[in-house]
């Protein structure tokens, strides 16, 4: 009689195995989950086929991938641990676990066999034991990763980690590249020559770049599996084996770590601590980059507000000064020491919406605006100089006063004996008529010389004046103009001094005329009193000077300047008692500029010497017999 058995199969060993086998392939997904697993852990083959399986506690992860690529190298391990039910209960196990590999001798995966462990032995078992060893082994970590935080300085920090490698995983050297762009930068090592510091090399062709593509988190090379002559770490004499991490920032590979052995041989629980100093690494770095971030944020804040042409301050909740930039202390004269937790020297506005003026007591007008910072109940004030703005607005209200009262006067004239001659023609005599025809005439003239004048004013403004330079005799224009104002007051006397041989001038006669002709009108309308008026000439430092003076009402000290602005006068009530639209000055020093030369003010004991100055046609005549003084000596 035949007793024949039907053939054992790997399917049925693997059915009726009464410890649990788990296999994974390379990117950590189950492939094989027998009954004897489905009944330690509670979960089925078909709920885990294709996933990564959840048995491993958060707190063993590293020591899982150290296993798995030290048995990758180094051959079959056996390790006492924990794992997780589908309950949360975690269980003592022995853990053997092989790589798998194809007929090419390639890892395909990894393969487990799991045995639940009963810790007979106590508190001081082998369970007991080994998790006793990895609390040691996390405080010592721990310890490290409180010195490398200790520093937030980027350089320093990485230092520290390289350092710290040889210290927490026993290497013999290491070192810590980043990542920059296609390339990898070493930037710190321990115990290799210095010389290596700033290698370089490529990313693609590097460990690290093998680590990165095989989406593990460590990896062991040997020189059993193949050369390490031609890499960089050959310069530690009998180098054999090398380990590296990758170490995270926000996410992304940013940096490994790379430890390096040469005495000692290297067995997952280095290559765990490694990816565990590896990832704490990455937090650190994140730390040291996000302060370095922020201190250069700080820097550049600063910077921008420093640099400010606007006041800008920081206020506390209540309303005292925090901040207070250069331009704050140069537009308020109050320093940050003087302010520093006190209430600004000026008003603020009622709401972020709105904005106010302010004159502060040095003269200086202020706009000033707010801005509420919520997060921290802060309030930023920004606040700007709009003096000239104001001063400029008040002047612009003043000339449109001023020119409407010019030009009304003589439209006013004009208006009324044009309305005469109509209404009244038959009824006037002749010597009536031509009297109101003179009037109208005169007055007519009036109105274009203030017309002409705000023309001036505005090409003037728009730097559009036109002048023709060439030699021309200021001698001759000079007595021309004298001649014109000859007989234009009876209480003033017009003396011309003119020395002979004075030399030709370089600029536009023209324009010359009109400046002179302005000098002379002030001269004669700022003296109202009558007195002496002269005009004068001469020749030095290879200029012409004319100058008027006068016995009139003078200037004010402080006001040399400007009086030359637009729509400025000697004193604001001067447009009331003695007329014009404050153009004058500006038109003539415009003038005088466009032709090479100046115009300026000088206050005298008794009235105002104008001085203006004009290029000589022949410099050499600087120093002939025929020069003269400055008229202003």
């Amino acid at each position: 009689m035949s007793h024949e058995r039907a053939p054992l199969s790997a399917e049925s060993v693997l059915a009726f195995s009464a410890n649990a086998i788990v296999a994974v392939d390379t990117e950590f997904r189950v492939v094989l989950w027998n009954p004897a697993a489905e009944r330690m852990f509670g979960w089925s083959a078909e709920d885990l086929v294709g996933r990564p399986p959840p048995i491993i506690p958060d707190e063993l992860l590293a020591e899982h991938h150290a296993v798995l690529e030290r048995v990758r190298i180094g051959g079959p391990l056996s390790i006492v641990s924990r794992r997780q039910r589908r309950d949360g209960t975690l269980i003592d196990l022995r853990i053997d676990t092989s790589c798998l590999f194809d007929d090419a001798g390639q890892a395909t995966g990894w393969v487990s066999i799991l045995h639940t462990y009963e810790d007979t032995a106590g508190a001081g078992g082998p369970v007991q034991a080994h998790m006793t060893e990895r609390a040691r082994l996390v405080r010592r970590l721990t310890d490290v990763v409180a010195d490398i935080n200790a520093d937030l300085d980027l350089c320093a920090v990485l230092d520290r980690i390289a350092h710290s490698l040889t210290e927490l995983t026993g290497a013999d050297a290491g070192g810590f590249v980043l990542i920059e762009d296609d390339r990898l930068h070493l930037v710190s090592l321990t115990q290799l020559s210095d010389h290596l510091r700033g290698y370089t090399a490529p990313l693609e062709s590097s460990l690290f770049g093998e680590l990165l593509r095989s989406g593990k988190t460590v990896l062991l090379a040997t020189d059993e599996t193949r050369s390490l002559d031609d890499l960089i770490w050959a310069d530690l004499e009998g180098l054999h084996t090398i380990a590296l991490g990758v170490s995270n920032v926000q996410g992304r590979p940013y940096g490994a770590l790379y430890a390096l052995y040469s005495r000692r041989r290297v067995g997952h629980l280095e290559l765990e601590l490694l990816e565990l100093l590896a990832a704490h690494a990455g937090s650190a770095l994140a730390n040291a980059m996000a302060y370095q971030e922020m201190v250069r944020q700080r820097a550049y804040e600063h910077a921008v507000v420093e640099s400010s042409a606007d006041g800008i301050a920081v206020l506390d909740r209540a309303g005292r000064v925090r901040k207070w930039n250069r331009s704050a202390a140069e537009l308020t004269g109050c320093s940050a020491t003087d302010v520093a937790g006190r209430l600004p020297p000026f008003p603020l506005p009622v709401s972020v919406d709105g904005h106010i003026k302010h004159r502060l007591d040095n003269g200086r007008w202020l706009e000033i605006l707010v801005t509420d910072i919520p997060a921290t109940a802060e309030r930023v004030v920004d606040f700007r100089d709009i003096t000239e703005a104001k001063e400029l607005e008040e002047q612009k209200d003043l000339f449109l006063a001023t020119a409407g009262h010019e030009l009304r006067t003589p439209i006013t004239v004009i208006q009324g004996l044009a309305g005469t001659l109509i209404q009244r023609w038959g009824r006037l005599d002749e010597g009536a008529r031509r009297k109101a025809v003179d009037t109208i005439a005169e007055r007519a003239r009036t109105l274009a010389e203030l017309v002409e004048n705000l023309l001036l004013g505005s090409h003037a403004g728009n730097g559009d004046l036109k002048v023709n330079r060439g030699p021309f005799d200021p001698a001759r224009l000079l007595r021309a103009n004298a001649l014109a104002f000859e007989d234009f007051s009876d209480r003033h006397t017009l003396r011309l001094e003119v020395p002979d041989g004075l030399p030709e001038a370089d600029g536009d006669p023209m324009a010359t005329e009109v400046i002179v002709d302005h000098l002379l009108e002030n001269a004669f309308k700022y003296s109202p009193d009558g007195g002496h008026v002269v005009l004068r000439a001469g020749a030095h430092d290879g200029q012409v000077v004319i100058t008027v003076e006068d016995e009139g009402i003078g200037i004010t000290p402080g006001d040399e300047e400007r009086i030359f602005g637009r729509f400025a006068q000697g004193e604001a009530g001067d447009r009331r008692r003695f007329g014009g639209i404050g153009l004058g000055l500006y038109i003539v020093r415009r003038l005088a500029r466009a032709q090479g030369g100046d115009v300026t003010a000088h206050a005298r004991e008794r009235g105002t010497r104008m001085r203006f100055t004009l290029q000589s046609a022949d410099a050499s005549m600087a120093d002939s017999p025929a020069e003269t003084a400055d008229p202003q000596r």
